[in-house]
């Protein structure tokens, strides 16, 4: 088995299969790298396989090993060693999820100091330089890793950061994400490891993040903050004072065109909107990251029409209707009046559009109380960190007097369609009261903040609002085009689910009447889903459900979030309590053994699924579906599996009505997968076989009263 793999290895088959083997991170980096020809400082990553093996069974036998080897190649191209205590070669050990989890996860700068190597470090970067290196290095390793004191051995540090980074998966604010997203749990997380290009070696270097457009407004125009001599998280943790991305175009103009043109190049090479990362050490400018970026509601219309306007960028009016879909059946609003009487008592960053009331709270606890007894506050913090999402998911808005328009809040903000205004100077933040000059706001008095303006209003202000202009023309062009819109999932133009042969449920399931609980037992497996996907858990339609699901929210059981449906709190409960009266229905005992009955069926469908992905498990070798012998292979090992399934469920008829709806599902899936239609042994992107599985698993798990971790650490899932 391969546990590493460099960053400019030949390509892993799609993007997305490379996203799942190596992490978004480093896939991306892959493509800036090989096929862009853009400056990507050195490195390998972990594989996701890995971080499962980890999390599961321990330090693979053979990694260490693994890992000399590739650092090697790190060495070979940058010239210095690891280690070395004259020029010392020191790298970053960040994160990288197949799916963007932006600040959930842990990253450790300048790992491979210690006494020597500082002291080498100094005599190339001057002392200041080493020590503030060094300092931040322990900190972080500190903090991450959990220890009183960072070992001088550069090797054992590397291991202990990457055990740091592969435990960070199943901590609670990456759960809590996880969650809000409908991210799985199943996936783990891959580690990027780089050589380390600095951003703080004096005037001459910084750091930022850039959007290659407003992701706010979705206006055309590079859209960002920099540091000068400063290091990457400083930028994204909001604890200090940024400049916007203009200010480059002053200080380094030819550095700042050359980010505009490679912004231009992955805008393009991604047909979206890109988050870019980058340092500029010295002069010379570094591409650390890219993916796909979180936008506002509003802004992802604007984008999707721009781009679908302009004749050379590559994006059609078909797939850019597709794209926003969701957001067509309820589209966004703005503010378009506001009494000219009302004063604003302090101004920030216009970080996420949108207007927002509600009491103060300072504590993302209490903006989660506050949500459960039925009022969503105004999350005001100093800055936001991800231990904070579980009140940020649950406030009306945020306000935060640090930070810049990449910093975690806004960027968390605009990617959920909270109104967010952020880097508010003028307001200090205590806890249970906040400073506006020489008055004194306490938890719970209301205040306003407008996201578009950066404004922050005492009260609840009046005002008008109106659909955002864009909706109209992509409503018209889904018209033109013969699109139907409803709240289906956002998918390409390419990768729509055809009609043709799809039959409606049918069964015992399929033939009753869908109720609210239903929808509520669903959420509660799936996580955050458009009403497509609640329609295809309960066996009916988008049509049937959605007044059901607007219901749900208009009782405060489940709110939206871009055209999508999560659970609030009180709807998380009220699931919960259908969960214990099912659970004691059917009898723990039972559930127990049925689940223990389908472990077995259960590892026969991870090496279904793993030889659908690789045709090569140890070796990493990705199926790129080439082989037509190969695939139906397995898909025979699919229909067998499926058969003894079918069988298995057969027996909880009597016991578990309810159960009997995966069955109509999973037959569903079979057939169009050994009908041709590839998507549905395992993608996202529609009601696979695959996507089905997981939640009949997740569903017996918690009927059986037990968890995923449970499950997970003695060998079952």
């Amino acid at each position: 088995m391969t546990y590493a793999i460099p960053l400019d290895a030949p390509p892993l088959g799609s993007l997305e299969d490379a996203r799942a083997l190596v992490g978004g991170k480093a896939a991306n980096l892959g493509v800036m790298s090989r096929e862009l020809g853009l400056p990507v400082p050195p490195g390998f990553a972990i594989t996701t396989e890995t971080c499962r093996t980890f999390l599961t069974s321990g330090w693979p036998a053979g990694l260490d090993e693994e890992l000399q080897t590739r650092m090697s190649g790190i060495e070979a191209v940058v010239g210095r060693r690891f280690g070395d205590p004259t020029d010392p070669l020191l790298v970053s050990v960040r994160s990288g999820a197949p799916v963007s989890m932006p600040g959930m996860m842990d990253t450790i700068l300048n790992l491979g100091l210690n006494d020597a190597t500082t002291a080498g470090l100094a005599r190339t970067g001057g002392e200041a330089f080493a020590r503030s290196c060094r300092e931040r290095f322990v900190s972080s390793f500190r903090s991450i890793v959990g220890v009183p004191e960072v070992p001088e051995d550069p090797w054992l540090q590397l291991r202990l950061a990457i055990e740091a980074v592969f435990r960070s998966w199943n901590s609670d604010r990456a759960r809590t994400y996880r969650r809000k997203e409908g991210i799985p749990d199943d996936l783990g997380t891959a580690v990027t490891v780089q050589a380390m290009v600095f951003g703080n070696r004096g005037a001459n270097s910084a750091t930022g993040v850039v959007f290659t457009r407003n992701p706010a407004t979705g206006e055309p125009t590079l859209y960002g903050d920099v540091m000068f001599d400063a290091q990457g998280e400083d930028v994204v943790a909001g604890t200090h004072r940024t400049e916007p991305i203009t200010v480059l175009d002053e200080r380094m103009p030819a550095v700042a065109a050359e980010l505009r043109a490679h912004a231009d190049r992955l805008e393009r090479h991604y047909a979206d909107l890109c988050d870019i990362e980058f340092t500029i050490e010295e002069g010379r400018l570094w591409m650390l990251q890219v993916r796909v970026g979180k936008r506002s509601p509003q802004a992802a219309l604007r984008i999707a029409r721009d781009m679908a306007e302009d004749a050379t960028f590559p994006l059609t009016r078909s797939e850019a209707v597709e794209r926003v879909a969701p957001l067509l059946a309820h589209p966004p609003t703005i503010a378009t009046s506001r009494s000219s009487f009302v004063l604003p008592i302090a101004s920030g960053l216009p970080a996420s559009p949108g207007i927002a009331s509600g009491p103060i709270v300072t504590s993302p606890d209490a903006a989660q109380r506050s949500a459960e007894q039925g009022r969503a506050a105004i999350l005001v913090r100093a800055e936001t960190s991800p231990d904070d999402v579980h009140g940020m998911a649950s406030a009306a808005g945020i306000l935060t007097s640090r930070g810049g328009l990449a910093s975690h809040a806004a960027v968390v903000a605009r990617g959920w369609g909270i109104p967010a205004v952020v880097g508010a100077s003028g307001i200090e933040v205590r806890d249970g009261e906040v400073t506006v000059g020489q008055r004194v706001l306490k938890d719970g008095d209301v205040i306003t903040i407008d996201g578009a303006s950066g404004e922050v209003f005492e009260g609840t202000i009046p005002g008008t609002t109106e659909v955002v202009p864009e909706a109209e023309t992509m409503l018209a062009w889904a018209r033109e085009l013969g699109i139907t819109l409803g709240t289906e999932a956002p998918v390409a133009a390419d990768q729509r689910v055809p009609d043709p042969g799809v039959t409606a449920p049918s069964g015992p399931a399929a033939s009753r009447r869908v109720t609210s609980d239903d929808c509520l037992r669903a959420l509660a497996i799936k996580g955050l889903t458009p009403a497509q996907g609640i329609a295809d858990a309960v066996l009916s339609t988008p049509d049937e459900v959605q007044p059901i699901l607007d219901q749900l929210a208009i009782d405060g059981l489940a709110a939206t979030v871009a055209g999508a449906f999560r659970l609030t709190d009180s709807g998380t409960e009220r699931a919960r309590g259908l969960l214990d009266a099912e659970r004691e229905a059917w009898g723990v005992d039972a559930a127990a053994a049925a689940l223990d009955a389908f472990v077995a069926l259960n590892h026969r469908m991870k090496d279904t699924v793993t030889a659908w992905q690789l045709r090569d498990p140890e070796a990493q070798v990705l199926n790129d579906h080439s082989d037509p012998d190969y695939d139906r292979s397995v898909l025979d090992r699919l229909a067998a599996l499926h058969a003894d399934t079918t069988t298995w469920l057969g027996g909880l008829a009597g016991a578990a009505t309810r159960l009997s709806g995966y069955g109509v599902r999973l037959d569903k899936a079979i057939e169009q997968a050994l009908a041709g239609d590839q998507r549905y042994v395992a993608s996202p992107r529609v009601d696979s076989y695959h996507g089905i599985w997981f939640e009949l698993h997740e569903d017996l798990i918690q009927l059986a009263g037990r968890t995923r971790e449970e499950e997970a650490a003695a060998g079952r899932a």
